[in-house]
């Protein structure tokens, strides 16, 4: 577990989560931007809607992960009243220069300093917003960044199907680096589990801190027992969704969309099927979480769009196929 990738110049550092992350989009967006131009398109509104998307991206992925997994009360204690807010990391770190928090021994947690100086109270008001500190939900990402591109290639007057079908060969590519990113900063951890290739996180790692409030660990100080890699299984799963789609479905479509389509069903079945894997805090709602719940909104969407685009695709051919008679 490396939360931190690495340390610019000493001083400015690289979070293994969201480095992964951009590094897999700036590379979705560099092959968009080729795809664009390869079809006669012009490859700076690629460049364009993959900022915007980005922007929208981490917005939205920050807003869902406050909202639903769990931290949205942590987080209004650390603006309005921050001694409500527990730490569970060691006395040690508590008092080092990157907590720089107060001990409590009875409880044996870290409560952040309610420092009143105007930055420091912005600094704790804002922290929910804070995307370099981690903490995102994939889905509210994926569907603001959605719409977001919606409006820019309206806007732009780009063919929004086409776009998204690159999109479609693109994102899992982006997954596939961003859960790797999650499994460095052992985030999105699994349930224990014994199998041969399980993996083990440090002493106060977010696995070993589930694992104490569990029950299963006398302390959050130790390392975590072992679990279900589920952030590589999702990384592997997102690959091969984007393989399926570029040497199969990309060259037999029946109409513009069907990748997107197909990359969001596919998707949503493979993190339908791993949320029961996985043990971190997600939040949900009758037994399902906020990812799966989602995720059937989102299949019900498809059924409806593929019959829709299906149909005009139908059509279009019928009536090419009656100018050629006519001809």
């Amino acid at each position: 577990m490396h939360g931190r990738l690495f340390t610019l110049f000493d001083a400015i550092p690289f979070p293994s989560y969201f480095t992964l992350l951009l590094t897999g989009f700036l590379f979705a967006t560099a092959v968009g931007a080729i795809w664009a131009k390869r079809l006669g398109h012009n490859p700076d509104v690629i460049v364009d809607l993959g900022l915007a998307m980005l922007m929208a991206g981490v917005v939205g992925g920050r807003v869902l992960h406050v909202i639903a997994d769990g931290y949205f009360w942590d987080y209004v204690n650390l603006c309005v009243d921050p001694s409500a807010v527990g730490w569970q990391i060691t006395e040690a770190q508590c008092k080092s220069s990157s907590y720089g928090g107060v001990w409590d021994t009875a409880a044996q947690v870290c409560h952040p300093v309610a420092r009143q100086a105007w930055w420091d109270v912005l600094d704790r008001c804002t922290a929910w917003i804070q995307f370099w500190r981690a903490g995102f939900a994939f889905y509210g990402g994926f569907v603001l960044a959605s719409v977001t591109a919606w409006f820019v290639l309206k806007w732009d007057r780009f063919p929004f199907w086409k776009a998204a079908d690159m999109a479609g060969l693109t994102v899992p590519l982006g997954l596939g680096f961003g859960r790797m990113g999650c499994h460095l900063a052992g985030c999105c951890f699994g349930k224990a589990s014994d199998v041969a290739w399980h993996v083990v996180f440090p002493p106060n790692s977010p696995a070993s801190e589930s694992q104490w409030k569990g029950g299963l660990l006398p302390t959050p100080h130790e390392p975590s027992l072992a679990v279900h890699p589920t952030q590589l299984y999702e990384s592997a799963g997102s690959l091969a969704i984007a393989a399926f789609l570029l040497l199969y479905l990309h060259g037999s479509k029946r109409y513009d969309g069907q990748v997107f389509l197909a990359f969001t069903g596919l998707y949503a079945g493979l993190r339908f099927l791993l949320e029961f894997m996985r043990a971190d805090d997600r939040g949900g709602l009758w037994g399902l979480s906020t990812s799966q719940l989602i995720g059937l909104v989102l299949v019900g969407i498809i059924v409806i769009l593929h019959q829709r685009l299906s149909a005009r695709a139908d059509a279009r051919a019928k009536g090419l196929a009656r100018g050629e008679e006519a001809a």
